[in-house]
């Protein structure tokens, strides 16, 4: 069905750069004319909302404790209306959100309440667009981290104005193509899950009993581990590498591109002038959500205050501990607090099984020798998610924005539309996996 949609047969230029041609018998207005500025006040007990950019506007509750919550002044705080828009502070990021809810939120936000002409949902859709997204350039005051949206400035702006029956078949139809996509995402997501657990399982065996099963082995006495082969040792983590936490950067001091690069608890952040490290490291999250996470970095880098940083003595090999550092679980060690955070003090102290250098090294070719179909398949996967991804953006963009005429295609959509279960979509996809070696 989306393959064989057509453009419109007739266009017109509306005079806007970034829009450029749309449908012949659609309408420009300003937006002040098609939303109304929303300006009520005084309803403390209404529930906190966040505006956020992968969810929309949601209640605080549901979004978790990454925003901070206002605890005094609610009365001061903007009503919004299920099916409003919020212009927020990252708007000019990632577009204008939609309400899911009614409740309260900022009075830094700007919230609309969209009129007759504007109620059908179809602006839910445009203002996520990216060419949308792209002309609020010309709307954005300030520099750097201090940008905002003026508002002003742009309820003078023009929109596009499809017909009302129109919005709402373009509304139908993309929440029935966004739907399909979403589902073969999904399905695709846990694919790679199950392929990951594969390879866990595979690094885990590894790690904790070597390559060979008829070595004679001995308890542990980690529960976790169970018996080890009789010729390994049980040290504490500090016994062969040195911890420490690495050092602080703040986002301005971080650039897209630069000299050296900067590791975090997540990977790479960015890059700087100067670095801390030189050399091959295994370095751990340790903070928030990343605590736990095991990154590579080689080279001369700079870790920041988001990792611990661990430098191994003479006779270990990175490789081997950093799979070493993935089946320990750190994050079971973090601190229950606002934000967890891990202890260099904690995880210096932990006990793990120690083979031989050579062992070291034997264990990390068998382990890349067979999770290497598994990798390939996980990277496989994680592209067409990414395509998938790619080809839901260009469809919405050139729906909402007439390139793609699809009136008749949502005519022909059941009133409940009937789509394949998630369960029949991993099927398929697990029978398209061909992990052996």
């Amino acid at each position: 069905m989306i393959a064989d949609l057509k453009p419109y047969p007739e266009y017109r230029e509306t005079g806007l750069r970034w829009l450029g041609q749309v449908p012949e018998h659609w309408k420009q207005r300003r937006t002040k004319f098609l939303f109304r500025e929303r300006f009520q006040k005084g309803f403390p007990d209404e529930p906190l909302l966040a505006a956020t950019q992968s969810k929309g506007v949601v209640r605080k509750e549901e979004y978790g404790s990454r925003t901070v919550t206002a605890t005094k002044d609610l009365h001061l705080l903007k009503l919004v209306e299920q099916g409003d828009y919020v212009i927020s502070l990252r708007s000019f990021e990632g577009g204008i959100e939609v309400a899911h809810s009614r409740g309260i939120i900022s009075p830094a936000y700007t919230v609309l309440a969209p009129q007759k002409e504007a109620s059908q949902g179809y602006y839910t859709h445009f203002f996520k667009s990216p060419d949308f997204i792209k002309s609020l350039t010309l709307f954005v005051t300030g520099i750097r981290e201090g940008q905002n949206i003026d508002y002003e400035r742009l309820s003078r702006a023009y929109l596009p104005l499809p017909p009302p029956d129109e919005q709402a078949a373009i509304v139908r139809f993309l929440n029935w193509a966004n739907g399909q996509l979403e589902k073969a995402i999904r399905a695709k997501r846990k694919v790679i899950t199950l392929l990951n657990e594969q390879k866990q399982a595979i690094i885990h065996r590894a790690v904790t009993r070597g390559l060979d099963p008829s070595v004679p082995l001995k308890p542990s006495g980690i529960s976790w581990i169970g018996d080890i082969p009789e010729h390994w040792e049980v040290r504490r983590l500090k016994s062969f590498a040195h911890f420490q936490s690495g050092d602080g950067i703040t986002s301005l001091q971080i650039e897209p591109i630069g000299k050296f690069p900067v590791y975090g608890g997540n990977g790479l952040r960015g890059y700087t002038s100067k670095y801390t490290h030189d050399g091959h490291y295994a370095l751990i999250g340790r903070q928030g959500a990343l605590c736990g996470n095991i990154n590579f970095a080689m080279g001369k880098f700079f870790a920041s205050e988001h990792a611990v940083v661990p430098t191994l003595k003479v006779g270990m090999n990175v490789v081997w501990f950093g799979n070493l550092l993935r089946i320990m679980n750190l994050n079971q060690y973090s601190q229950s607090a606002a934000q967890p955070g891990l202890a260099v003090e904690r995880i210096k102290n932990l006990y793990a099984p120690i083979p031989p250098l050579n062992e070291q090294i034997a264990i990390v070719n068998g382990i890349n020798r067979e999770s290497s179909p598994i990798t390939t398949a996980i990277s496989r996967f994680e592209r067409e998610i990414e395509l998938l991804r790619e080809y839901r953006t260009r469809l919405v963009a050139d729906v909402v924005t007439g390139k793609l005429d699809v009136r008749e295609a949502a005519e022909k959509l059941p009133d409940e539309v009937q789509t394949l279960e998630l369960e029949d979509d991993l099927v398929a996809l697990e029978e398209d996996v061909d992990c052996s070696p």
